[in-house]
């Protein structure tokens, strides 16, 4: 399973249906978890560690792989669960996201599926905010949890979500408050954290969804309200990967709907490397940005919307 994402044409054939490619793996249980293959280099045995020091604890140490230095990471530990004591027989998903590579360390490799996102749904409320799921689905009668990795990285390498200043500062030169409002879906807590900070400091307000679905309906909503969509919201920033829809689906169906069609969509995704102006145009959308960069995001919203 070294050899998991072929092309980009591989992958960007899934775009608009709905569907995604989930890697299962264990950790250290008959627990199945799942990562978005989307997000995935390749799987491998782990390969010899080289121990750092001063390293945050859940870093088991730094390999090469394909004469890249990567960190690799202790997913188990990272989520709260025992971590791993003896790294022989265990495997290491490499994955590329957040313009960063890094590794992570796993019990067990299973298998791959195919699935629609309809069937991903958000984590129960009875797990609390405090857990690592974005989103459960089942595959052959098993509970799959999907893990917000997108989290795990924050809080193991940090993220910066101040602007500089120069760029918080610049005021709206256009006197068009109006259009200062945004809609933001996001499937990951951390993600909408940092969206909606960044927002906050160049001075517009923002509302949030948790996925494609929700995101669809509030904005039917203000359109069944009679309130003109597109004057309403000055931008739609959408992830990609969502429970019950993504953003592929969402775009179209904005695209689709004749009081939702002049809006502009940029779509902000994890998976750096992965997408071009092609797709984005494939699917309707009319920016493209990778995460996460606070000042990146905050000029291209300001460029936009000014």
């Amino acid at each position: 399973m070294s050899s998991i994402i072929e092309g980009v044409d591989q992958r960007t054939n899934l775009a608009g249906t709905n569907r995604l490619e989930l890697l299962l793996f264990r950790l250290g249980g008959v627990q199945l978890y799942g990562i978005n293959v989307f997000k995935v280099r390749e799987a491998i045995p782990c390969p010899a560690l080289t121990k750092m020091p001063n390293a945050h604890p859940v870093i088991k140490g730094m390999a090469s792989i394909r004469g890249k230095t990567v960190s690799i990471v202790d997913l188990s530990q990272s989520i709260g669960r025992r971590g791993v004591d003896d790294t022989r027989d265990k495997f290491v998903i490499l994955t590329e996201y957040n313009r960063t590579v890094q590794g992570f360390l796993v019990s067990a490799v299973d298998r791959i599926v195919n699935i629609s996102w309809s069937d991903v749904l958000p984590p129960p409320a009875a797990s609390g905010a405090n857990n690592y799921m974005t989103a459960i689905t089942k595959v052959d009668g098993q509970l799959i949890q999907i893990i917000d990795v997108e989290q795990v990285l924050a809080e193991v390498m940090g993220i910066n979500t101040e602007v500089s200043s120069d760029i918080a500062e610049k005021g709206d030169e256009s006197g068009d408050e109006q259009r200062k409002h945004i809609l933001v879906a996001d499937d990951s807590s951390v993600a909408r954290n940092q969206i909606k900070r960044t927002l906050d400091q160049i001075g517009v307000a923002s509302t949030i969804a948790k996925n494609g679905r929700e995101a669809l309906q509030i904005l039917q909503s203000w359109a069944q309200q009679g309130i003109n969509v597109s004057q309403h919201v000055s931008l739609l920033i959408s992830d990609i990967e969502m429970p019950e829809m993504d953003g592929y689906t969402l775009t179209s169906e904005i695209r689709r709907d004749p009081a939702l069609k002049d809006l502009q969509v940029l779509l902000h995704t994890s998976m750096s490397g992965t997408f071009n102006e092609a797709l984005v145009k494939k699917v309707g959308a009319d920016h493209f940005l990778p995460k996460f960069s606070a000042d990146e995001l905050a000029s291209a919203v300001k460029s936009i919307i000014d």
